[in-house]
């Protein structure tokens, strides 16, 4: 593959689909380095060549010239996945071949994916074509991050950077570039992790100043009126926000991490119906991102939200940089928050030896060395077997003496046959040795008590969670004792405020709070499933409510 050609990917259109697609813009007349968009510009038109040609030309960076990226010609389109995100755009688009150029604003775009099929697929598949072939070849030297293998906030930010699918170039600080960079930047160690864009350099950076630069923080000021509002980008919210924006709702969603919840931990999903031979948590989440921006849906992330306002006209999310975002309803699909252990220097070492989720990314950090994952259910089970096949061996602790009655058949066996995998049952993990990063664990026995200490580069917790419903204090929701959301029929029993629905004069609506057009699906909500394929029939669900309960209301 040459330099010109990394992003391309297929989209050449017909004359009759030229023809069709000119409807929705406006044709100008270009010359030859005349620009049709810029570096840094937020949601650029989308570019049909007519005749003519034009370069996608990346500046140059610390250490590196100026690089085409691809260049396209007649019957092509120019454009990347952010005409779906709204995020900026970091590389230029210049005319190489006077001629004729088709302009088409997002709103006008948004209608081409909405009324058009077959040049939808055709744009679809580009665009997630050339974001893939940016993050995976090296090219997207616009976004650089830099930072410590042994560190929290890198590894947030990594982490961030990976859900979100930002093309972008990571380095280890310790490497030859990586120091080098640190060097031209003039950054410290004690500055770490640094970004590197174009225009700027962010020092200390955290995903949600990198979320600011790249356009996918809720703008300054932005509190116009949307219809529904999800809170949570896990499953339940993705499909919340697809099945809510595909049938015509002014629709966002808000996160406070990332997108995809405790799924984008699963480092294989195999019962989720339709892909027999399984999937990554984050491969379903990503693409179910895709699909939910392809009908207008906007991810703002990280985006915490930390209050509920059910007082005003409208429904309130109040966001903790004092934002309001403003709703007609509101569907909370917040999830749960990892739990860890009460052990000494547990906080110190998360992120510098343990994690809540197994990826490449961790994977990676780990290599070939022996880890241990903590937990009996499914998803420890999955995290196991996608390490040792990596290469790790791996120790499953757990403190159920029996390993079938939380985990399936079928991952158990597998397991058990699997050569660099061992089960601990009645196992728990008692203390953590490291300092920069962890080195080793003690496992304790509980039933003879006997304890031993193991060589550890990477402890996987798996040990459940807690609702995340701490935001919703004063806001009229009813909760268990637990802190899950009570929903409809489960709430009509006891803390439910059924005067609110008797000045309706309804009941309340599948997957309805005891405050109407506010609705609770997947993990976050009392009597849920706890499983991806439930969370994502209860956000789709919970759509058709919503329009059930904006229309009582109007």
């Amino acid at each position: 593959m040459t330099s010109t050609d990394r992003v391309s990917g297929n989209s050449l259109f017909t004359a009759e689909q030229l023809l069709r697609i000119s409807a929705y813009g406006v044709q100008q007349p270009l010359s030859e380095g005349d620009m049709v968009f810029l570096a840094g510009q937020l949601s650029p038109d989308l570019i049909v060549i007519i005749e003519g040609g034009v370069d996608l030309v990346q500046a140059a960076t610390v250490g590196a010239p100026e690089e085409v990226l691809a260049r396209f010609g007649p019957g092509e389109f120019v454009g990347e996945l952010n005409l779906l995100t709204g995020q900026r755009i970091f590389v230029s688009g210049r005319v190489t071949k006077p001629g004729l150029y088709l302009h088409i604003a997002q709103s006008d775009f948004r209608r081409v994916m909405s009324d058009e099929p077959d040049i939808s697929d055709i744009l679809l598949r580009a665009l997630i074509e050339r974001r893939e072939r940016l993050q995976g070849n090296g090219a997207a030297r616009a976004i650089t991050v830099v930072g410590s293998l042994f560190s929290s906030p890198s590894l947030a930010l990594r982490t961030y950077a990976a859900r979100q699918q930002l093309a972008h170039t990571w380095f280890d600080a310790e490497s030859v570039t990586g120091l080098s960079l640190l060097r031209s930047t003039r950054t410290t160690v004690d500055q770490l992790p640094v970004v590197i864009l174009p225009d700027r350099v962010i020092k200390n950076a955290t995903p949600g100043e990198l979320a600011q630069h790249v356009g996918l923080s809720v703008p300054p000021g932005s509190d116009s009126l949307v219809d529904l509002a999800v809170v949570g980008a896990g499953p339940a919210g993705l499909a919340a926000a697809m099945y809510g924006a595909s049938e015509g709702l002014a629709t966002i969603l808000l996160d406070s991490v990332g997108t995809g919840g405790q799924a984008a931990s699963s480092a294989r999903i195999e019962n989720y119906l339709g892909f027999p031979s399984g999937l990554s948590g984050t491969e379903l989440t990503s693409k179910a991102l895709v699909q939910a921006e392809k009908f207008g849906a906007r991810l703002y992330s990280p985006c915490r939200v930390v209050k509920l306002d059910t007082s005003a006209e409208h429904l309130e999310l109040l966001l903790d940089d004092d934002s309001v975002v403003r709703a007609r309803a509101v569907i909370i699909a917040t999830g749960a928050h990892y739990r860890g252990l009460p052990l000494e220097g547990w906080a110190r070492l998360e992120g510098a030896g343990i994690y809540y989720a197994a990826t490449e990314i961790e994977a990676r950090l780990c290599g070939n060395r022996p880890v241990t994952v903590i937990g009996g259910a499914n998803s420890a089970g999955q995290a196991a077997l996608f390490l040792a096949e990596r290469g790790s061996h791996v120790t499953i602790a757990m403190r159920r003496s029996d390993p079938a009655s939380t985990m399936s058949a079928y991952l158990l066996d597998r397991l058990k046959a699997h050569r660099l995998i061992t089960i601990l049952p009645a196992t728990e993990v008692t203390l953590l040795t490291g300092t920069d990063s962890l080195s080793s664990i003690v496992l304790t026995d509980r039933v003879t008590d006997h304890a031993i200490e193991r060589e550890c580069h990477g402890l996987f917790c798996f040990i459940g969670a807690e609702p995340a419903t701490e935001w919703l204090s004063d806001s009229g929701v009813s909760t268990d004792h637990d802190g899950f959301i009570l929903t409809d029929a489960p709430a009509r029993g006891g803390e439910f405020q059924p005067e609110a629905y008797e000045l309706l004069a309804r009941a309340p609506l599948p997957f309805e709070t005891s405050v109407p057009t506010v609705f609770a699906v997947g993990d976050v909500r009392h009597g849920s499933m706890k499983r991806v394929a439930a969370a994502v029939g209860e956000g789709a669900s919970a759509v058709h409510s919503v329009h059930a309960a904006i229309g009582v209301q109007n």
